[in-house]
Parts: structure tokens; sequence; C-alpha cells
């Protein structure tokens, strides 16, 4: 599966290139706008229907309650130290380091967010970091397995409940598809808010 994900993601980068440079059709908005989030909602549409008709994982999630918060806020915690250890080993300014790293992998929120902030530079390292994020978690996920099938979900961030989910649940197993999908979801609630928090500080 890794390997469809790669050609996929190969052929894209691609066919933009082609776009930008050698045709007058210019497809970025309509593309950004309308097929990717098309495509999300039909994602996010399977997943959730797979996830109801489960009636295993519904349970699951009943019978967890509240100690399924426990994993997104450790990885919330993990991530805003790994930027702060980050900023230090690099001699980058560490709130700005943090607030990068507050992003969990949204690398379209993480990069607007950060241009809004503390301009430019930031901005670009906001989106590269959380996207760097997002495909090594994709294409390390068979490793990631071998030490414990919930590191996948710490490595996903907030992208463990769209994009990195179908990868995860295939390697992990279908027992892990509400952690992740919940982890997920509440880290993509509070990341505006602590890429803001973090940047603030500084």
């Amino acid at each position: 599966m890794i390997k469809f994900i790669l050609a996929a993601l190969t052929i894209g980068v691609g066919a933009g290139y082609v776009n930008n440079n050698l045709t007058t059709f210019v497809a970025s908005n309509w593309v950004t706008d309308y097929l990717f989030n098309a495509s999300l909602f039909v994602l996010l549409f399977v997943m959730g229907l797979s996830f109801g008709i489960d009636k295993e994982a519904v349970a699951k999630l009943r019978s967890k309650g509240l100690k399924i918060l426990v994993v997104p806020v450790v990885v919330a915690l993990g991530s805003i130290l790994g930027g702060l250890l980050g900023g230090l080993i690099l001699r980058l300014d560490i709130y700005a380091s943090m607030a990068v790293t507050a992003g969990y992998g949204w690398y379209t929120l993480a990069g607007p967010l950060m241009k809004q902030i503390l301009g430019t530079e930031w901005a670009a390292m906001g989106f590269a970091v959380n996207f760097l994020r997002e495909l090594l978690t994709i294409i390390t996920v068979p490793l990631m397995v071998k030490v414990d099938k919930y590191a996948p979900i710490a490595s996903g961030g907030a992208t463990t409940m769209d994009t990195t989910l179908p990868v995860i649940v295939r390697y992990c197993g279908s027992d892990v598809l509400v952690t992740a999908f919940s982890s997920g979801f509440a880290l993509s609630m509070i990341a505006p808010f602590t890429v803001v928090a973090m940047a603030s500080l500084k």
C-alpha cells in the first residue's frame, strides 16, 4: 500500500509541475479548494462508515470514555517538547519552533497561521515540518508498528483522523481505529489554538 501512496504522490507532484510550467491551464485553486476537500470528505465518510458498522469499536469508545483523551494529550505535549528540543539543538527561536510542531502534522493549517503571526520564513518551516511528519508517518508505519502498534498514532498526530488513518489501520489493525481517529480529531481541534499560543510567546 505504501508504494501506491508514494506513486500517487509522485504523479501528483509531476502533474503540478506540468500544470505550472508547461501548460496555460492553472488548476491550483480548483484542486486545493474542491478536489482535495471532496476526496477528504469521501475518505472520512468511508472511515466513519466502517467505524459505525464495527459494533466492537463503538462499544470500546463508550467503555473508554474520557480515557480516550490520554493519547492526544500525551502526543500534544510530546510534539511541543520536540519543538523545544529541536529549537535548542538547532539554535532557533524556541517559541517559534514549538509553534511549528504544535501543528501536529496539519501542514495546511500550520503554514498559513505561521505566516500571519511570524512571517514567510516560519510559514515555510511550519508547512515543511508538518508535511514531512505526515509523509514520514505514512512511509515508516510498517517499521514503527514493530516497536509498538500505537507508535504510528503518536507520529501521525492530527493526521490520524484522515490521511494517515487508512495506513495505520492497515498495519496496526482495526482495534486501533477508535484511538487513532479520536486522537487525530482532538489534536485537530486544539491545533489552531496551540499554534497561536506558542507563537504568541515569541
